[in-house]
């Protein structure tokens, strides 16, 4: 299970850009991993827009985006044109990487318990270790949080 202080799990993954993104080529960067249920869906899009809307404060602080889902490429790249998202969402299809960083669980879903993807935001420090783990995200307020948090590092 993924804790803050440990080094944050290596990874490698398809990426709307064409390219593959792995967390060790990031090393000397903070890196906004977010992990979002699913492209174009009001809560997705909303957190997305923010985001990108907050992408230069976050360069300011050392600090690269990076969005995760199920979803595949083709629909990363649809998605990112549509809002016109200036970085990059990764594909992670069989969700290793969703399960490795607590993303993936039990979600109540209008009363019925399901297996999905858990709203999750974790911040990794320059160092490769996780500095940050926010939990079942709520969209509104939250991009704000992440800044202030990156503010303490």
């Amino acid at each position: 299970m993924i804790e803050e202080g440990k080094r944050a799990p290596a990874f490698t993954l398809a990426s709307s850009d064409g390219d593959k993104v792995s967390l060790s080529k990031l090393k000397g960067q903070n890196v906004v991993l977010y992990f979002y249920p699913r492209d174009n869906t009001p809560g997705c899009t909303t957190e997305a827009n923010d985001f990108n809307k907050a992408l230069k404060k976050l360069a300011k602080l050392d600090a690269v985006v990076l969005g995760v889902s199920k979803d595949s490429i083709e629909s990363h790249c649809k998605f990112r044109d549509k809002y016109k998202l200036k970085f990059p969402l990764l594909s992670d299809p069989d969700g290793k990487v969703l399960e490795k960083y607590g993303a993936w669980g039990e979600k109540n879903m209008y009363g019925k318990k399901m297996m999905g993807i858990i709203r999750t935001t974790i911040i990794i420090g320059a160092d490769g270790k996780v500095k940050k783990i926010f939990p079942k995200v709520r969209v509104k307020g939250h991009v704000d949080k992440v800044i202030e948090a990156l503010k303490e590092l």
